[in-house]
């Protein structure tokens, strides 16, 4: 997290132009001068910050060859090692001249490449830590017998309290936890965008409409998995279910919906209504009808819906896909599954019960863990393109070293604990790492 906070910073003083207060090596002005500018400490702190942690790299390395670690680490340790002080004398060298974008952009693939050698380091040692060899199924799994009647919650008779359950079935349909995060994800792309085109009513008619295409994908997974749900434990009390809503009135309530959403994003421009009709099947049938029950890469690919959002609120507001919404839509797609597989591992026995193949079930556990690191460090890094496509500033700097660093420690922790409750942790650490870099962003293009 210390290489990756010096590239973030590095990226954004970079298009900030704040290395330009300091033009010196290796303090400000003759060279052993303080800075006496805001951007100028910015700098000089930058540059104190590799010092600490490149001692950092050197003394990981040296314990990793000193102790009994395996040699895929030990090798990718030395890589980044090594590459130190190269990207220690390229950012020496982008500081103090006129310098052309090759060099810059070499200077920032040295630092991709060490924060990958170390995220690589770790990922294997932990692997060889914690990992079980023999943790992989033998058989893909089989779905089982719908649960016994009576393994689901009753009905209630009464016609006050049948009312009240009805009505709450309906919203229910609708997967009101996915509303929140995927309208900030639309939220997060109009403030990306900016320009004349963000509206009060563009901003209103993009959330409400996208709220609405949410909950129209919702009941139609509701209704297509109507019968596995059945199987599952933590699904057999869903309104389909439990037969609480008839299956016409859920499909007639998801085509509302879905005409309600349309019409919005219709009265915006027509690529976002497009695109909203996109997203709503992509989820409804490419995800549930193929990507969920037939292949392990479900959760991957299946990420596309949540990137859907960031498409529809740039368009709403530039009424194109440009490449700022493109990146907003790679990062949310790269972590959907270092999200989603903490849940597929804490449900791995219910999944297996339902017959999807999500990665615990189809590649065990270690396996799972090692690819939530991998999307994890992913993730950090189209964050970090972010910042140089969209000049993003501090905010959205510390938030996502901050909240990035306390997801990784979640990460970490799972690894040793591997219990359901570890992987809830690690769970709700995504959600919040996402959740607080969307509002940064939000804040950076609104109000900073």
């Amino acid at each position: 997290m210390g290489v990756y906070f010096l590239l973030l910073v590095g990226v954004a003083t970079a298009v900030t132009d704040a290395a330009a207060a300091c033009t010196a090596w290796p303090a400000c002005g003759d060279g052993w001068s303080l800075p006496t500018t805001t951007d100028g400490w910015i700098a000089f702190v930058h540059r104190l910050v590799a010092v600490a942690v490149g001692l950092g790299v050197l003394a990981t390395t040296i314990l990793a060859w000193l102790t009994d670690t395996s040699r895929r680490v030990r090798a990718a340790l030395t890589v980044a090692l090594v590459l130190y002080p190269a990207q220690a004398g390229l950012g020496a060298l982008v500081a103090t001249t006129v310098v052309s974008e090759t060099l810059s952009a070499v200077h920032l693939l040295a630092g991709i490449t060490i924060f990958g050698s170390l995220l690589a380091a770790l990922t294997w040692w932990l692997e060889a830590e914690t990992g079980d060899p023999d943790d992989v199924p033998s058989a893909p799994p089989e779905r089982s017998e719908p649960l016994e009647p009576t393994d689901r919650p009753p009905i209630p008779t009464d016609p006050v309290a049948r009312t009240k359950a009805t009505l709450f079935a309906y919203f229910r349909l609708m997967k009101p936890r996915l509303m929140w995060l995927l309208c900030l994800v639309a939220a997060a792309a109009m403030a990306l965008a900016g320009g004349p085109g963000l509206t009060t009513y563009t901003v209103a008619a993009t959330l409400v409409g996208g709220s609405l295409a949410i909950g129209a994908s919702g009941t139609f997974n509701h209704i297509l998995e109507r019968d596995i749900d059945r199987r599952m434990a933590r699904t057999n009390d869903r309104p389909l279910a439990t037969d609480l809503v008839p299956l016409r009135n859920a499909v007639a309530f998801g085509v509302v919906l879905t005409l309600l959403s349309l019409g919005l994003f219709a009265t915006i421009n027509w690529l976002t209504a497009l695109l909203g009709l996109v997203a709503i099947l992509f989820y409804s049938v490419v995800y549930t009808l193929i990507l969920k029950p037939n292949t392990v890469q479900n959760t991957v690919l299946g990420g596309a819906a949540g990137a859907l959002p960031a498409l529809i609120g740039w368009a709403a507001v530039t009424g194109t896909i440009g490449v700022g919404g493109l990146l907003l839509a790679t990062f949310i797609f790269l972590w959907t599954p270092a999200h989603f597989y903490n849940l597929a591992l804490a449900y791995k026995d219910d999944y297996e019960r339902g017959g999807f193949p999500m990665m615990p079930v189809v590649r065990g556990e270690t396996a799972t863990r090692r690819h939530i690191l991998w999307y994890l460090g992913a993730t950090l890094l189209a964050g970090a393109a972010l910042t140089a496509a969209n000049t993003l500033g501090w905010l959205y700097v510390l938030t996502g070293v901050v909240f990035g660093g306390v997801f990784l420690w979640f990460v970490i922790r799972l690894h040793y604990e591997q219990t359901e409750a570890a992987a809830f942790r690690a769970f709700h650490a995504s959600n919040a790492y996402l959740g607080f870099v969307l509002v940064a962003i939000v804040v950076e293009g609104l109000v900073i």
